[in-house]
């Protein structure tokens, strides 16, 4: 990563207006993962003076800011609460507590990082984002355009709902990136989410649909859905894995957490 200029700004129409002045211009959050990168960036807008480092908690939701950190997170009580803590869990699983205290969540949304522990949980957990001018858009819909709008995220809302989850990372080492991830929660439906394929995660939109129409899921359903999510879902080869070894994966652990979400709830 390659950084001509610097910027903070003191208003976030200030930020904004800078952001659109160049295509190489970028937000800079904690810069954890954009050090991995080759990217020349002409203008770094670090909003440091314009911080939300902040998690709220409303009726419905918990709140996240933009510059709250993955550490932050990873501690927070009410998220470890949250459908069994997956988000917490997940985060844990993240390189060392140093590069936790630094990467930002919203760093982590924004760059659609395909290795990425944090996005699986969160799309199976109601999340949205709101962005200064777009207003709140949906994570799922947010992952789907695309290229990143030329827009600030100012927050992450994640909405509180009773049920129970489950996240599994396989990786070589503690410090490396994932080979695969999933995420299943049971609240009012089961939601599964797939990632590190190696390419970014992803809903298997017939297979959650299958598992949540049938009257009771058995062995048989579950064993089902875990065929319908490979058929849908596609694995892929990188240094870190072949897609044979992905697939298998993918069968154990994707039948061991429908197992466990449904056991938990009783």
């Amino acid at each position: 990563m390659k950084i001509l200029q610097y910027y903070k700004p003191t208003n976030l129409e200030d930020a904004y207006q800078e952001l659109l002045k160049d295509d190489n211009n970028l937000i800079i959050g904690g810069g954890a993962w954009l050090r991995l990168t080759n990217k020349v960036i002409n203008k770094a807008i670090d909003l440091e003076l314009l911080s939300n480092n902040k998690i709220m908690t409303t009726n419905t939701d918990y709140e996240i800011g933009n510059l709250v950190t993955l550490k932050e997170v990873e501690d927070h009580e009410g998220l470890k609460r949250l459908m069994s803590g997956i988000l917490p869990k997940a985060i844990s699983k993240i390189m060392g507590e140093s590069i936790r205290n630094i990467a930002t969540l919203s760093g982590s949304i924004m760059g659609k990082y395909s290795f990425s522990d944090v996005i699986t949980p969160l799309l199976v957990m109601n999340t949205r984002l709101v962005f200064y001018k777009q207003g709140e858009v949906s994570l799922e819909d947010f992952l789907h355009t695309k290229k990143s709008p030329k827009d600030i995220l100012l927050k992450i809302l994640i909405k509180k709902e009773v049920g129970t989850g489950y996240f599994h990372k396989v990786q070589k080492t503690s410090l490396d990136f994932a080979v695969i991830n999933l995420a299943i929660t049971k609240g009012s439906k089961i939601d599964i989410a797939i990632g590190a394929r190696p390419s970014i995660a992803l809903k298997p939109v017939k297979a959650i649909e299958y598992i949540n129409k049938a009257e009771k899921i058995d062995e048989l359903i579950i064993d089902e859905t875990v065929i319908h999510v490979l058929n849908e879902i596609k694995l892929g080869s990188n240094n870190r894995a072949s897609d044979e070894y992905r697939k298998e994966l993918v069968k154990v652990y994707l039948k061991r957490g429908l197992n466990e979400v449904m056991t938990d709830e009783n």
